[in-house]
């Protein structure tokens, strides 16, 4: 039983010299970041289709089992509004072959304003998506979460191409009021939606939001230990992506993340030993 984490980025200024080597080449750095987590949330790309040579150095600084779950950029899901975009996700799609096995799940996260009624658009999108991929669909509009039928229907939608639902519980950081900068930025940003943890195929993503403060943090994800405990049991390979608002302490907390399940299920195959952050001595 294998549980890929990992964080919603493999590089940041506070990680290095604490859990990464510092000074790291630009080349290296996912690398090292592989060796703490077996996954890692590609939110670059919803800003712009990376080069073939970028992607192909993220693909030699990974194992093939190491998952890169690459976001579809902006201008398919938000701008377009995955209308009159074919020739921008054939780009995307070739720019992404060198990852492989590694890019398994697209992720494709929808605006806010795409509604019930947008559906259709979704299912004829999701249909001419090549089968070379699976997809997983995040959604923020808010009946997606309260009306039923809503559910329904977005559910069936994926359901009719194996896609996943992804959800992004930020129920945690909601909880109480924020406490840092960091957390009061991620109220005035983050959606406030309520949990949901339905599984919908055999690979099942999951976005946690914790708080600064890493007992929280630790404290709000009970109850994914115990779903994702479930779905390994039930032979699902779930990917959990854990995030703070300053995200300083991200990294170890999917590693703790890890272990929490681990200690439910024991049987989890252990990540690797990550990178010394500084160079080995014989002495």
């Amino acid at each position: 039983m294998r549980l890929h984490v990992g964080c919603a980025m493999w590089t940041l200024t506070s990680w290095q010299g604490r859990f990464l080597p510092h000074p790291l080449p630009p080349g290296e750095r996912l690398r090292s970041y592989a060796t703490w987590c077996n996954a890692v949330e590609g939110n670059t790309t919803f800003y712009a289709t990376p080069s073939r040579s970028t992607v192909e150095s993220w693909a030699r600084q990974t194992g093939p089992d190491f998952r890169l779950v690459v976001k579809l950029p902006r201008t398919i899901t938000h701008e377009g509004r995955l209308t009159g975009v074919d020739e921008e996700v054939r780009s995307f799609l070739e720019a992404i072959e060198p990852l492989g096995p590694r890019a398994e799940t697209l992720w494709i996260q929808l605006p806010g304003s795409f509604a019930p009624n947008d559906l259709g658009t979704l299912a004829g999108f999701l249909r001419r998506l090549p089968r070379s991929h699976r997809y997983a669909v995040e959604v923020r509009h808010r009946a997606f979460f309260d009306d039923a039928r809503s559910v329904r229907l977005l559910e069936g939608v994926l359901a009719g191409v194996g896609a996943e639902w992804v959800p992004f519980d930020t129920t945690t950081l909601f909880r109480s009021p924020p406490t840092s900068d960091a957390e009061r930025e991620a109220w005035s940003k983050k959606p406030r939606m309520p949990r949901r943890s339905v599984a919908l195929t055999d690979r099942p993503i999951v976005r946690y939001l914790g708080r600064d403060d890493t007992a929280s943090t630790a404290e709000g994800w009970r109850h994914w230990a115990d779903t994702v405990a479930g779905w390994l049991r039930e032979g699902r390979s779930p990917t959990v992506f854990v995030h703070t608002p300053d995200n300083a302490e991200a990294l170890a907390l999917a590693r703790r993340f890890h272990d929490d399940v681990r200690a439910l299920l024991p049987g989890v195959e252990p990540l690797p030993e990550p990178m010394p952050t500084e160079p080995l001595t014989l002495f």
